[in-house]
Order: C-alpha cells, then structure tokens, then sequence
C-alpha cells in the first residue's frame, strides 16, 4: 500500500496514521515515558452533534489533502487561512475522525491569550487554601502538593509523549496580541516545555515524579521533574481569517493552506454531503449564492441554512426567496450593499 496520502479526506475513520513514515532527523523527538493514545472512538466530537457532523461531512479538495499530508509527514504545524464559513475549524475534526487521533484538543485564542494559557494553570490560592486546612503528622514527610493545583492546557496536553499524534486546533491565531505568535515559535519547534511550579518542587516528589490533570478529562498523566516532551508531534491546525500578517520566523515554521471560497461543484458535494442530493432550488440558490461572492464575504453555512429551510419550511418560492436574501447577507459589510 502506497504510503502517501496518510489523509485522503474519505468518509470512513481508519488507522492510516500508523504507516505514518519516521520524521525527518530534525524534527525527531523522543519524549517518554510514553503514554497509551486515547480512545480513538472518544472524539470531543461526540459530545457536540454539530461538531461530529461537521467532522463526518467535510469535503476536503485535493489542495487540503496534499498540505495536510505535508504537514503530517514533516511533524509541521499547518497554517489555515481563509474566508469565514470555509470549514477551517472543521479540517482538525476531520482529520482527527478519519485518522482516529481521539479528542480533538482546542484553544481559542482572544487578544489576552498567552503562551502559559495554551500549556498550563496553576492555582496558587487553592493551594494555600489546602495547605492551612490539612493536618498531617509530625513525622510526616513535607508534601508539596504542586501537581494537586495545576491542569495542563490545549498546547501543554497536545505535547505529552503520546505514541500516536493527538489533534490541537488552536483557532483563530489571528485575534492573539502581537507577541503569541511568536512566543509558540520555540515551544512548537522544539516540542517541549517545562513547568516551572513541577521543577522547583521536584527535589520533594519523589522520583521527581508528579502526576497532572490533562486538559479535557480527569485523567492525571505523568510528568517527569517539570518537563513535558513530545514524542509523536501532534497534528496542529493554526486557524486565521487573514485579518493580520505573521512574522516570517513563524510563517517558515508552517505548512501553508489557503482555503477559498468553493467553486459550484465544489458547494454541490457541501449540500450532497450535509442535506443530500441538490435539488433545483438548492442549485438556483447556489448560483445566487455564487453570483454574489465576488461582492464581499459570504460563508457557506448561510447557503447550508437558506437550503435546509427551502426544504423544510413549505414557504412558497416568493416567500423563499425574501427569507433566502435576510439569511444570506455579507458578512462585515454595510446593508447598503446587500441586495440581490
């Protein structure tokens, strides 16, 4: 079986991951001990029917597949840009549905976000607060009790040495302070971080050994004297609507994919997929559709709505066509302009 592509886009989960060639010498890592993958059937998906569909309906272009299998092959994160509405967020659920990489770990940036926000927190009040109300023995041994008061973050949980990549969206980059990007350069080149709180402490753990909340479950994993390497490196979806430029230093570290709106064919297989077989007023809505894109921004899931509710709402076509125009108005731009 020809190793390339890992990912195809198909509709059905399988575990090509597992023919995923070594990485090249440079971004080889050898973080342990090694942790068991999660249930590849946990996908966070499962716990929103919106992002399950999603996952299972995406249709992917030939462009997606190439650059995602970059990214998988080079142990790269991939930048997506693009439009809104053009299933940026979706590609890291897809992927980690058909690969069979578990939960999909998700960070949404804001324009507070930091870098210690993707890795870690740690909860110093709740600490001291345990400490004035626990009673221990005299001859008991000192118990720090660090590991008690920390979680890991989307980022810091994405890096454990798992054997098999986990999946992290960290979406919308574009909204971070000036400094983030930049601030992920070092943690994701060199797919380790340290815990400052574990690596003072550690001299009193014994083995050095603490055992931390992961982010997204009650599962406690082992860190090793306050520091996490990776051992497989996760797959990482960086997502952007373009509304800012990165630092070059950042940009060579990335695999590149630029969505754009699809073309008619293109938003045929997106209402197949979602709704079924396009009908002729899902197609007369799609050429609207289409006519008006080049006028300012629109997202697919406005047409995903205008369809579903020709279908479902037994309106007659003029009251369709009023109720198709208020669904489907630009995005970021002035009412002025949005006429049919």
């Amino acid at each position: 079986m020809p190793l390339w592509p890992v990912y195809t886009g198909a509709p059905d989960p399988h575990d090509g991951i597992a023919r995923l060639p070594p990485p090249p010498p440079w971004r080889a890592f050898d973080g342990g001990p090694v942790l068991d993958p999660p249930d590849a059937d946990g996908d966070t998906a499962a716990a929103s029917p919106d992002r399950a569909h999603r996952a299972a309906t995406y249709q992917a272009t030939e462009d997606t597949v190439q650059l995602v299998n970059a990214a998988l092959y080079l142990r790269r994160p991939l930048l997506v840009t693009g439009p809104p509405g053009t299933g940026k967020s979706s590609l890291a659920y897809a992927v980690a549905r058909e690969l069979r990489l578990g939960p999909v770990l998700r960070w949404n940036i804001t324009s507070r976000s930091t870098l210690g926000d993707g890795l870690y927190t740690y909860d110093p009040l709740s600490r001291l607060y345990a400490a004035r109300h626990t009673t221990q023995p005299p001859d008991a041994p000192a118990a720090t009790g660090v590991e008690d008061h920390l979680r890991l973050g989307p980022l810091g949980t994405a890096l454990l040495p798992y054997a098999r990549p986990r999946a992290l969206l960290i979406d919308e980059i574009d909204k971070s302070d000036l400094d983030l990007p930049n601030d992920l350069l070092h943690v994701l080149e060199e797919g380790q971080y340290e815990i400052p709180e574990l690596v003072r402490a550690s001299r009193d753990i014994p083995d050095g050994h603490a055992e931390v909340l992961a982010d997204g479950t009650d599962q406690r994993v082992p860190v090793e004297r306050g520091r996490v390497r990776c051992n497989a490196f996760p797959f990482v979806v960086l997502t952007s609507n373009g509304e800012r430029e990165f630092p070059p230093a950042f940009l060579r570290r990335c695999v590149s994919l630029r969505l754009r709106q699809p073309d008619d064919d293109h938003l045929a297989e997106i209402v197949r997929a979602h709704l079924g077989e396009p009908d002729g007023h899902a197609r007369q809505l799609i050429h609207r559709f289409l006519s008006r894109v080049g006028s300012g921004e629109l997202a697919t899931d406005q047409l995903l709505n205008a369809i579903y509710l020709a279908r479902s709402s037994g309106l007659g076509a003029d009251s369709l066509d009023e109720l198709a125009e208020q669904l489907m108005p630009y995005l970021g731009r002035s009412a002025q302009s949005d006429a049919f």
